[in-house]
């Protein structure tokens, strides 16, 4: 028996069993990372810089990305650290804080998947209140509640999580710190509170999503009302992007934590939290450059800037 006071480690679940295969992981954690952070440098730089980009879709959009930036810079440098190093432990106060920074960056992103949702709404469906409703001001708003509500709530889980007794050793079935696994060591009379707020916290996102949901219903409905093949293959391009990240996101997060305990095993487990904690940061600007022709020009016009200035 111990607890948490007595814990001044946890154990990670290892990647893999050889040191040929704990290289090979490195490898694939520093080519997603590098993948993740110009991709998502890409996005930030020159929305950041180019004005005519000032309006209320970039700017959801530099914030996805940061939160993109955030959400892997908090699992993949440790698991790249006990790949090249061949360990597998974190500190209590390591895995305290990367449960914090991992809630924090994912409820942030699924907040702002959210607001980018009700940006395509208003744009589509009522385009000539689209000043009135959408505004910068607003948009500002609705960003800063996305990012401190994601930081209380962050908080809240963590503090609530790490004031648990853990009466089953210190070992997680996770290549990261993450609240169901570090809820399985706590003893089973502890842990209601803490179930309470995931289900809170579920609630809140299924609300979410059935908001894009129903928005893009009736997206769709405009859309297809649009008279020109043009103006429907316009409306789709702005859409599709978004629907993706969407979909990527919620699937892989969906499956990784409801998936039935029957096909649960521990090589699944790591491939699907991979899928949904690591893929989808390094994705999302690649879904976003490939159907948006304003972002592509402004990167190419800042990389083009850049070799004449050297």
């Amino acid at each position: 028996m111990s607890n948490s006071s007595s814990i001044r480690h946890f154990l990670l679940l290892p990647l893999a069993d050889t040191r040929q295969l704990h290289l090979l992981h490195f490898c694939l954690f520093l080519g997603i990372s590098l993948a993740a952070l110009l991709g998502n440098g890409l996005i930030i730089s020159p929305v950041a810089c180019g004005h005519h980009l000032h309006t209320p879709m970039f700017f959801s959009l530099l914030n996805l990305a940061l939160s993109d930036l955030g959400m892997i810079c908090t699992t993949v440098p440790k698991a790249m650290h006990n790949s090249l190093w061949d360990t597998s432990t974190i500190s209590y106060k390591g895995c305290a804080a990367q449960v914090f920074f991992f809630i924090f960056f994912i409820a942030t992103e699924f907040s702002l998947l959210t607001v980018m949702c009700y940006d395509r709404y208003v744009s589509i469906c009522k385009p000539l209140h689209y000043g009135t409703l959408l505004g910068s001001r607003a948009c500002a708003h609705m960003s800063a509640a996305a990012w401190v509500s994601a930081f209380l709530y962050a908080l809240m889980h963590t503090v609530n999580t790490f004031s648990l007794p853990l009466c089953h050793g210190n070992a997680l079935g996770q290549f990261f710190c993450e609240i169901p696994q570090i809820l399985k060591l706590s003893c089973s009379h502890s842990k209601l509170r803490e179930l309470g707020l995931l289900v809170v916290g579920a609630s809140l996102g299924f609300g979410c999503f059935v908001f894009i949901v129903f928005s893009y219903v009736q997206i769709f409905k405009a859309v297809l009302r649009i008279p020109s093949e043009q103006g429907r293959h316009k409306a789709f391009s702005t859409c599709l992007p978004h629907l993706a990240v969407v979909s990527l996101f919620v699937s892989t997060s969906f499956f990784a934590h409801m998936k039935p305990p029957s096909i649960s095993s521990p090589s699944l487990d790591l491939a699907v939290s991979v899928l949904y904690s690591v893929v989808p940061p390094a994705l999302n600007p690649l879904i976003y450059s490939l159907r948006n022709q304003e972002l592509k020009v402004a990167v190419w016009r800042l990389i083009s800037r850049w070799f004449q200035k050297h």
